[in-house]
């Protein structure tokens, strides 16, 4: 006799078969740490209107430069980031910029985040990591939550806003 999982299960499973044995620790990213520039930062949260009321986890959130603007913005943030070397940055970061009260930071499997308060979310990973979050995203995130992509879509949606910014692409979506 089989068990039956239910399709968020086996969704896991699957999303665990393709990022293999070591996924989740600290020898295993699941995409490279680069940067978003300060301008597209302020740009990626103008296009999600984020403020005071907001709570925005950012996945990946490597030197906490997002979660930070939001909470200059009002916004709580939380970001997760499997590199404690990039918590540790944020952290930093977060009370140089007098922010700690709002802006919180956690090392954390970005695959274990639970995304069910966030009312905008921020992603900057690759394609292959976009594409498996995106079923997490439709079904976790209330309607009317954003997510912000820079660089890369969500194949599966049909993105709100898409700009051009000095050569990057910023994508927003409203879930439904």
């Amino acid at each position: 006799m089989g068990i039956d999982l239910g399709r968020g299960q086996e969704e896991d499973r699957s999303c665990k078969a393709l990022r293999g044995p070591w996924a989740g620790t600290p020898q295993h990213l699941d995409a490279p740490y680069w940067q978003t520039s300060e301008p597209l930062v302020d740009r990626m949260l103008d296009l999600a209107e984020v403020g005071p009321g907001d709570h925005l986890i950012d996945l990946g959130c490597g030197d906490g430069r997002i979660v930070i603007a939001a909470a200059r913005r009002g916004a709580k943030g939380l970001g997760v980031d499997i590199d404690p070397a990039r918590i540790a940055e944020a952290e930093a970061a977060a009370r140089a910029a007098g922010v700690e009260d709002l802006a919180h930071f956690r090392r954390e499997d970005l695959f274990e985040t639970r995304l069910e308060a966030a009312s905008v979310v921020t992603l900057y990973l690759v394609p292959h990591v976009n594409r498996m979050l995106a079923p997490r995203l439709s079904t976790e995130l209330a309607p009317g939550s954003r997510v912000l992509s820079h660089g890369f879509p969500l194949r599966q949606w049909a993105p709100r806003t898409r700009e051009f910014i000095d050569g990057h692409e910023l994508y927003l979506w409203v879930v439904d």
